[in-house]
């Protein structure tokens, strides 16, 4: 036991028992942090015992009044004998439901900056850690990008704490499994891997973990950096995680064997493995007639089509296979363009670029006056180009359903992918015709043919569809209805696909 002692005693980053030599390694650290607050006291029959607790002021407020954990752990010392506060402490018989010990500094430190209270007392070799309401922060407010028809109103918050437990709400079993771990060195983000043991491939939940542990960076404010430091493929534009931030559509990836993670300070869940299929999905598609889900996929699925190809196929069109064109189109297409200066690819080019100012204006101005800048705006600047004789109605009019096909697509970072493409279509078309338009797709769909995200197929279900005997193809652009999807997709392990079963 003396050996123990006398080992610990050597460690550098061991508590001491000395309570001066903690605070004076605190002074050094905190030195300059007058957020951070150290406040001594003394406790026991005859104030006998120094004491000291070190807290954040913003994220531990209020934490000496009479009803706070720790001020109700004080008042219960104060007439302790110093031995048995010694046991108490040690043994946790005051029943503080959540106290840790911490044996190292850096342990104490890092629960601090937590927005923890840590309590250090004279004599004692660990310090005591009590959780407090940690930093301010949003709490559950409505989902805003991802509106939805049916289902929960709620949105995730900017805590990991929160988050998870919105998703436990949702999932009330044990085989949830959260795994929580700081990354950065300097913001020490907690972030948590939330997966359903059992459901998700072990491997999948090992393989993000190594590469989350595969680099150190000095800190990050939002998922998205982690997002792009553990893809598979850097240099595709196609999304290989899909964000979320609604609770639900998080609590059925789980439940789909899928990986959510977590960050703090992040309003918003990364769901692994992605696909081009669940892209294209919402959370409501499960809520709704298989129907009205089916017509509105294929709606989805011809919107990204336009939104991709539309502009370049107009270009091809009227430049090059005007012959497929009725006569009367043709003539009016060439009335419409009297007295416009500009070739037709300049002329989509002129029009896209302004409607991308407007888009990047409207997000960034504050409040209801964005949404204004997008719709007044797009329409004062594309009549008073017409009027102007800078483009032609029928360009206003492509550049219009471009637009509106990119909105509808449920993915915010698909759709992105499909923004930058269309210019790639532009230019194609403008040098090859419609055999431009042919040979774009025909590269884009070779990338997707071999792109991965984390062992899954990109393009799952319509490529590799018998790894899961063919179960995916029942909820893909067609959804059949919910009797007949009985088998999880094939994130989750082969031994646990069935989902729903009937009762004899």
């Amino acid at each position: 036991m003396n050996e123990k002692a006398e080992n610990k005693k050597e460690d550098p980053k061991a508590i001491s028992r000395s309570l001066r030599d903690s605070e004076q390694i605190l002074g050094k650290l905190c030195e300059g942090c007058d957020d951070i607050l150290l406040r001594k006291m003394k406790l026991g029959q005859g104030e006998g015992i120094d004491c000291l607790i070190v807290y954040i002021e913003t994220a531990v407020s209020n934490m000496m009044l009479q009803d706070s954990m720790i001020g109700k752990m004080i008042n219960s010392l104060q007439a302790s004998r110093p031995e048995e506060i010694y046991r108490e402490l040690k043994e946790n018989s005051l029943g503080i439901s959540d106290a840790k010990d911490l044996m190292t500094m850096d342990e104490a430190l890092a629960a601090m900056l937590a927005g923890n209270a840590v309590f250090f007392i004279d004599g004692f070799d660990r310090a005591l850690k009590i959780s407090s309401k940690g930093y301010p922060a949003m709490g559950v407010s409505k989902a805003e990008s991802e509106k939805a028809m049916r289902g929960s109103r709620e949105a995730f918050s900017e805590s990991v704490k929160v988050n998870t437990a919105l998703v436990r709400k949702r999932i009330r079993d044990t085989r949830l499994k959260v795994k929580e771990k700081m990354v950065g060195e300097a913001s020490h983000t907690m972030t948590a891997v939330v997966y359903m043991e059992g459901v998700a491939y072990p491997s999948m939940v090992e393989k993000f973990q190594e590469r989350l542990d595969s680099f150190v960076i000095d800190g990050f404010m939002d998922s998205g950096v982690i997002e792009q430091l553990t893809e598979d493929t850097w240099y595709s534009p196609f999304p290989q995680f899909q964000t979320t931030e609604r609770p639900d559509r998080a609590a059925m990836a789980v439940l789909e064997g899928r990986v959510v993670f977590f960050s703090d300070n992040s309003p918003e869940a990364i769901i692994l493995p992605a696909t081009y299929n669940s892209l294209f999905q919402t959370s409501d598609d499960y809520f709704r007639h298989f129907g009205i889900v089916s017509f509105l996929r294929i709606i989805r699925y011809i919107a990204a089509f336009l939104a991709v190809s539309l502009p370049g196929l107009y270009i091809a069109v009227t430049n090059f296979q005007t012959q497929i064109l009725p006569t009367n189109l043709i003539i009016s297409l060439a009335k419409a363009r009297e007295g416009v200066p500009f070739p037709g690819v300049l002329e989509i080019l002129l029009l896209e670029l302004s409607f991308e100012l407007l888009r990047e204006a409207g997000v960034r101005m504050p409040g209801t006056i964005g949404n204004t800048i997008g719709i007044v705006g797009g329409l004062i600047i594309g009549q008073a180009a017409v009027s102007a004789n800078i483009v032609s109605p029928i360009v206003v009019v492509i550049v219009a359903l471009t637009a509106l096909g990119s909105f509808s697509v449920p993915s915010e970072e698909l759709s992105e992918a499909f923004r930058l493409l269309k210019y790639g279509m532009i230019l194609l078309c403008s040098v090859f015709g419609i055999l431009g338009l042919a040979l774009g797709w025909m590269l884009v769909l070779i990338h997707l043919s071999g792109l991965k995200s984390f062992g899954i197929p990109y393009l799952m279900p319509f490529s590799g569809n018998d790894m899961n005997r063919r179960q995916d193809g029942k909820d893909s652009i067609i959804r059949m209805p919910l009797w007949m999807i009985r088998k999880r997709p094939v994130f989750a392990r082969r031994d646990n696909r069935t989902k729903l079963r009937w009762k004899e």
